[in-house]
């Protein structure tokens, strides 16, 4: 796509976007004087959808009205509620959606999976992931191999940058996969890179472990709604997310969790349990031995939260509308404006930390700002930008094609460079 370094340009191309009426259907934050802000902050907490009112608030009145009979008789029944979800959101990871079950939130889900995949044995039981995986799959992970007598500084292979870079090189895994594959009992890997915005090449990350019986999981807590990760089609064992980002489900909402179809069938394998992953047709027996439900819903303890299961509903309603592989193309589109935008700034103390190769990222472009500190942030912040800044000289921008626009994009850079000279 050719871009053009005006507002014209940038208005132009909203106009002729397909998606640009889901931009109304958002509510975005807005300054003192009533003025929209420009929010670039789908990577840590997408915006509320208009409907997502309405669908709370259903759920509020058939509370009210049915009582505990809402369990069948509200609009959304909520002994299925989650059983709904499962179709809308294996299009979003490339799913069956029996692999699919909404649960729990990340961090929870990422250890209910490792009980289940991570079997550590004498030889073979060191866990890889990337160096700079975000701290809670850091915690969790260490916490997972200490809870088997493992001291972490054994039991974990850290996937990193070469000296001088910032980006995780595929050569580098399969050189480590090589050298451990004896020892490896897990592959555990962010799909996109919370920092750097860099996608990994799952496809091939799952198919280097499988050479070598690993089991592979992956943390989309940046990559679903962004990218598109074809779970089943790969092969990956599991994978967890959350929905509070590019899902924009609401703070703090459910997650999400995914399980090969090659072992939901499973009645030996491993697992924590509670009563909602027990055989619904059998669920309130109550007196019998746990039956696992035949499909990811069998990973389930308890019934899900129904409040926040409508706020996951009413954005991936707007999903199904708008077409992920529309967004997806969207999204590339506009994060090549952003990225043109910059390299346009021709300032040297600026520089992009993510791929250049759009098939390597999603949305977001990290921007180091060499020799700034947080004051920079602080002015863009001032004006009416709502992004986010990593120590110590990092910002993140995540135009999320849903709702964000070309003119946002472009109305940031013209931000960022009266920032830069003041």
């Amino acid at each position: 796509m050719q871009y053009i370094n005006t507002k014209a340009f940038a208005e132009q191309q909203d106009r002729n976007d397909p998606l640009n009426s889901f931009r109304d259907q958002f509510h975005f934050p807005v300054d003192q004087k009533g003025n929209p802000k420009i929010y670039l902050c789908g990577n840590s907490l997408g915006l509320q959808p208009k409907q997502t009112s309405a669908y709370v608030q259903q759920e509020l009145e058939d509370w009210a009205k049915f009582g505990v009979e809402g369990h069948t008789d509200a609009q959304s029944p909520w002994l299925t509620s989650h059983e709904d979800l499962a179709k809308p959101m294996a299009e979003i990871i490339g799913s069956q959606p029996e692999e699919v079950v909404i649960m729990n939130t990340l961090t929870v889900n990422l250890h209910l999976m490792m009980v289940s995949f991570y079997k550590p044995t004498n030889t073979k039981f060191k866990i890889l992931i990337e160096s700079d995986a975000f701290p809670s799959d850091k915690y969790a992970i260490g916490s997972q191999l200490k809870f088997h007598n493992i001291d972490p500084k054994e039991g974990l292979i850290l996937w990193k940058p070469r000296k001088g870079e910032h980006l995780c090189r595929h050569e580098d895994f399969e050189s480590l996969i090589d050298l451990h594959k004896d020892e490896l009992s897990l592959v555990m890997i962010g799909s996109t890179n919370y920092y750097s915005g860099q996608a990994f090449d799952l496809e091939r990350i799952a198919k280097r472990c499988q050479e070598e019986n690993i089991t592979v999981g992956f943390d989309l807590a940046h990559g679903a709604g962004n990218i598109q990760p074809n779970l089943h089609d790969i092969g990956a064992d599991f994978a967890v997310w959350c929905t509070y980002k590019y899902l924009n489900s609401g703070p703090g909402s459910i997650g999400g969790c995914f399980v090969h179809e090659k072992h939901i069938k499973s009645t030996t394998i491993d697992r924590f349990v509670g009563w909602w992953g027990h055989n619904k047709d059998s669920r309130f027996n109550m007196r019998v031995g746990f039956d696992p439900t035949p499909t990811a819903d069998g990973w389930q303890l308890s019934n899900p939260p129904i409040l926040s299961l409508a706020g996951t509903r009413s954005s991936l309603d707007l999903f199904e509308k708008a077409g992920f592989d529309n967004l997806r193309e969207k999204s590339i589109k506009l994060t090549g404006f952003l990225e043109f935008l910059i390299d346009e700034l021709k300032d040297s103390s600026i520089s992009i930390l993510t791929p250049r190769n759009a098939s390597e990222r999603g949305c977001q472009l990290s921007i180091q700002m060499k020799n700034a500190d947080r004051s920079l942030f602080e002015k863009l912040t001032a004006k009416g930008v709502v992004a986010d800044w990593r120590e110590p000289d990092v910002i993140r921008i995540a135009p999320a094609p849903l709702y964000n626009s070309f003119t946002d994009v472009y109305e940031f850079i013209q931000q960022l460079k009266h920032c830069l000279h003041d």
